[in-house]
Formats: C-alpha cells, structure tokens, sequence
C-alpha cells in the first residue's frame, strides 16, 4: 500500500513535505484536508492501531482552533468528544498527516519521515 499524504494545499509545511517526498522518489496517495477531511472511523482506527493522543494532533496554532476556543476543552475532554471535534474541519488538525501501514505521522519532521520511509 502506499502511504496516505494527507496536505493543505496553502500550507506551507504541507509543500515543504510534498516536495520531500518527491524528491526521495517516493509514491503517495494525496488527500486533500479540506475536501476530504478524516472521518471519525479513520480517527477511531488510527487511534486503535497506533499510538497516538488524540489531544497531540489539534493544530494549535491555527485559526480555528483559536476561534473555537479549544485550548480550554482539549485537555479535559474525553476520547470520543475529541474525535468528534476533529472528525468535524479538517483545519483543526495538525498537518501534514502521513499514514503507512507501521505508522501515523502528524506534521512534517524530517528525520521522522525518514525513519518511516526509507
């Protein structure tokens, strides 16, 4: 399988790692955030298979995230409430997002990518 890319086109870390991957010579299937947001299954699953904190992948330095007030629910809210508020605007979470079959990886890190990929 190849990994998931999932980007915002106007991010710049998202084009930072597009071009990282291109240049590596490695094969991705893209998705875009906004039109094609991650749904509370894919949420679920992810949060089941790999270890990951729900409350570590809000994009915290977003507008939306501000907007919405959410630095005062994230910590305190349970599980399901956090997969809900994600599984609602792809905007609130942290990008880019890789996902192979080993791995999920949240914004765009290198030597992480590295790890994973080559």
């Amino acid at each position: 399988m190849k990994p998931l890319f999932i980007h915002y086109s106007k991010c710049s870390t998202c084009r930072k790692a597009a071009k990282w991957l291109k240049d590596n010579g490695i094969e991705i299937e893209m998705r875009d955030i906004i039109e094609h947001n991650p749904s509370k299954e894919e949420l679920i699953l992810w949060h089941t298979k790999y270890p990951i904190t729900l409350s570590k992948i809000f994009n915290t330095s977003g507008v939306r995230y501000r907007e919405l007030n959410l630095k005062s629910v994230v910590n305190s809210a349970t599980d399901e409430e956090l997969i809900e508020t994600l599984s609602s605007e792809g905007k609130l979470i942290k990008r880019p997002v890789l996902v192979t079959d080993s791995t999920i990886l949240f914004g765009f890190n290198e030597d992480k990518w590295r790890e994973a990929l080559l």
